[in-house]
């Protein structure tokens, strides 16, 4: 059921979706949904969370952050980890969480809250340890964003909704690493820089 909701939100959307036509593309009954999700708002809310762990898994950014690498490399690895999600033809997954970025329904609070939040929080931490910003600052806020953000543009690019981003990702996946790992270093750096500069004007005039 979660396979055939998967494919036919990511190919229609959730709007256009029935749940007659998830339950004929799974052979089930229709009333199965709501035994299972509780309607197809909760069977959509399944789908994206599925989604999302299909992207990028607690469990995999834990690994990552628990290392002893250096935090230049787990960056990398971040961004292996999602263009490993994002490259060669997208499937149903990515196709979700695209038209759910471009679109959001009243469904997101539930992907964010279930799996996006818990994952950010590790992240940060790995950021917290390139730029030296304790987590809880703004300033690794905006850290998050910018350097997330490439990734959420390719999410879209890759689902070939933005004609310009199509290109980008359609980039060798070596090159994109390499762009995408010296971009996010360089600016993390710099917004260490900035911060560091910033704290010790603050802690002079005070």
């Amino acid at each position: 059921m979660l396979e055939s909701a998967g494919l036919l939100f990511a190919a229609a959307g959730f709007a256009e979706t029935t749940s007659t036509s998830i339950a004929k593309h799974a052979g089930a009954d229709v009333a199965s949904i709501n035994y299972h999700f509780g309607s197809r708002n909760g069977l959509y809310q399944a789908v994206l969370a599925e989604a999302h762990r299909r992207v990028i898994r607690l469990e995999v950014l834990q690994q990552i952050a628990s290392g002893k690498r250096p935090g230049s490399e787990k960056v990398r690895l971040l961004i292996d980890q999602f263009l490993q999600a994002t490259s060669g033809v997208p499937g149903w997954p990515t196709r979700v969480l695209a038209r759910e970025l471009l679109a959001p329904t009243a469904n997101a609070h539930v992907l964010l809250n279930q799996e996006i939040a818990p994952k950010l929080q590790i992240v940060l931490g790995i950021l917290s340890g390139v730029t030296r910003i304790p987590v809880g600052e703004p300033a690794l806020l905006r850290c998050l964003v910018s350097t997330g953000a490439p990734g959420l543009m390719m999410l879209v690019g890759a689902n070939g909704y933005i004609a310009p981003l199509r290109d980008f990702v359609a980039s060798p996946r070596e090159d994109l690493a390499l762009h995408l790992h010296a971009f996010a270093m360089g600016g993390l750096k710099a917004a260490g820089r900035l911060y560091a500069q910033n704290t010790g004007r603050a802690s002079s005039r005070s």
